[in-house]
């Protein structure tokens, strides 16, 4: 795989765009291959100088951040050539398609900010269209029923380097294959016993044009035509038709298709259609530390390596949304990483930049405990409680600020401890002064431990009463600032710290005897409990976000809503596996 800018430049297999190397969304990028292409058919009066695209997703699981990149382009390219997108299932395989993927792709393209003028497009819908083509086919000759089976279709079919051979049902008369082929749909035929083959060229380079399949048989009930139908039609055949009927001027594709844009044309050229629509394939997404194959994915759902379809760990759009990531900040990623002609890997940093960008100016500053410390202010009244203003938003004053409870008795982070501190460590410590945030500045004076285990369990200080809001009157300065909540204020929640479900850059790169579940990383999820938020948090509704200071930002989780609270890690402030991934790329 190639290093993927804007254009796919770059030729080192597995490279990933530095994180500073990102281009923002200022006006200043220009098109990309298939807008120039848009802008030249429309200058030229192609299809009337109309733009009609489609977003064909099979119903087969849940759309993730692949399918994201191919909305963004398909819807964004009708919307800004003032076209028209076609949200289409490609419902053409029952044994794995159900209403549920169906809703939950609908949820997902309304989620992201797309429209589809109110009408959801089924291949399904074509099945009695598509079945006359292909009788069209019959009758001139172009397509043969073949009862060739299994391993006796690839035999004949050949190799890549090896031509293949023609079946021996290849010149069954007209009349012949007009009757086995309406038997085929009467259910006569046992599944699998016999398909309908294109006529095209045994001896072509391209596997895909030797006399492919165009139907099968498969006594398998469809979700939208039940038992209607006993014979379904094959994707490459089904998806030029398609666009052909529903008026499709630009058929936008990944890369794996680009094989079969031959086979996309031979069927509009040799079937009496309504529209001649263009195919143009781009480069798919493939993302750091991320599988994108839905087979993989239901892998990961059904062998328990998640917990569904939506955990905030997969990267599905209902696993996004989970998360706490935004439409918006999807939608700018999309953009930054543009549209390839080349194959490449897409650092995962620039998504989770994506969403830091989004999220900072907008979202509420609270103050969490995730391991907490107790700490006693041994001179604060013990009757005493107080409330301090806290900014909620540093980046947009209008935001305003709220009332924080401060007390004798604080929690503070375990980590902003250390009992014998290294060079340049600037918390608390035995005799260390630091700031309180919005709070005073306190003194650590004595620092208590469990007598069984040796652990800190508690620190005693002093605060500076004069030191309230976090300045001192007598301008001295402390170097440490750090968050807390009241502890009888505070209010308890688990927090879940989601981090990236494989611990390799690509993780299908694993060798032949190896399994990309081998690159899971065990330290995906972490879940604390015993956790302490400041009380603003109480109540606070499904799928708010905010900021936990110096910590990152969180997204209330949907499992609060069975009592307690629970928040999920959105993103981190600060990227830290972009320095991974930057120190080996350089290697």
């Amino acid at each position: 795989m190639q290093e993927e800018g804007v254009l796919g430049s770059g030729s080192s297999r597995g490279m990933i765009i530095p994180i500073d190397k990102v281009q923002t969304d200022d006006g200043t990028r220009g098109t990309d291959f298939i807008r120039q292409i848009a802008d030249e058919d429309q200058s030229a009066g192609k299809h009337g100088g109309i733009i009609h695209t489609r977003f064909p997703p099979e119903p087969n699981g849940y759309l993730h951040i692949g399918h994201a990149k191919s909305m963004c382009l398909n819807f964004g390219l009708a919307v800004e050539r003032g076209g028209q997108c076609n949200l289409r299932m490609d419902d053409t395989n029952p044994t794995t398609e159900d209403v549920e993927y169906v809703q939950a792709i609908k949820d997902d393209v309304a989620w992201l900010g797309f429209e589809w003028s109110g009408r959801v497009f089924h291949a399904s819908d074509y099945f009695e269209q598509l079945y006359s083509f292909a009788l069209q086919l019959i009758k001139a000759g172009k397509a043969y029923v073949c009862d060739l089976q299994g391993a006796e279709v690839s035999e004949y079919r050949g190799l890549w380097n090896r031509t293949g051979r023609d079946s021996p049902h290849r010149n069954r008369p007209v009349d012949e294959n007009l009757d086995l082929f309406a038997r085929m749909r009467a259910g006569e035929f046992e599944d699998g016993s016999r398909t309908l083959r294109a006529k095209i060229d045994m001896g072509s380079p391209n596997m895909n044009m030797r006399d492919p399949t165009i139907y099968r048989i498969r006594r398998v009930p469809h979700y939208r035509t039940g038992d209607s139908w006993c014979i379904y039609p094959m994707y490459d055949f089904t998806h030029p038709l398609s666009d052909a009927l529903e008026g499709i001027t630009h058929s936008l594709c990944t890369l794996e298709f680009e094989n079969h844009r031959p086979l996309y044309d031979w069927f509009l050229h040799n079937i009496d259609v309504p529209n001649q629509p263009r195919q143009i394939e781009f480069a798919r997404l493939n993302l750091s530390y991320t599988v994108l194959s839905k087979r993989k994915l239901l892998d990961l759902v059904e062998q328990r390596h998640v917990t569904g379809w939506d955990d905030p760990r997969m990267p599905t759009l209902v696993g996004f949304r989970r998360r706490g990531y935004t439409p918006k900040a999807i939608r700018e990623f999309c953009h930054r990483i543009g549209v390839a002609k080349s194959n490449s890997i897409v650092s995962v940093a620039q998504l989770e930049d994506a969403v830091r960008q989004d999220l900072n100016p907008s979202t509420l500053r609270v103050m969490g405990v995730l391991r907490p410390l107790k700490v006693t202010i041994e001179n604060y009244p013990e009757d005493k409680v107080e409330t301090v203003d806290a900014v909620n938003n540093p980046e947009d004053e209008g935001m305003g600020t709220r009332a924080v409870p401060f007390s004798r008795e604080l929690y503070v982070e375990r980590t902003d401890f250390e009992e014998d501190p290294p060079r340049k460590y600037h918390r608390l410590a035995p005799g260390r002064e630091v700031r309180l945030r919005y709070g005073y500045f306190i003194t650590c004076r004595e620092v208590v431990k469990d007598q069984s285990t040796g652990e800190v369990v508690e620190l005693r200080c002093t605060y500076d009463p004069e030191t309230r809001g976090g300045y001192a009157p007598d301008g001295r300065k402390v170097r440490g600032t750090i968050h807390w909540v009241s502890a009888g204020h505070a209010v308890q929640a688990e927090v879940r710290l989601y981090d990236h479900l494989f611990a390799q850059v690509d993780p299908s790169d694993v060798g032949e005897e190896g399994s990309y579940l081998d690159n899971l990383n065990p330290g995906s999820l972490e879940t604390l409990t015993g956790c302490w938020v400041e009380p603003s948090l109480e109540g606070a509704s499904v799928g708010s976000r905010f900021q936990f200071e110096r910590l990152g930002y969180f997204c209330v989780d949907p499992d609060s809503c069975q009592g307690g609270l629970v928040v999920n890690r959105t993103v981190t402030l600060r990227d830290t596996w972009a320095k991974i991934e930057k120190a080996k790329a350089a290697k």
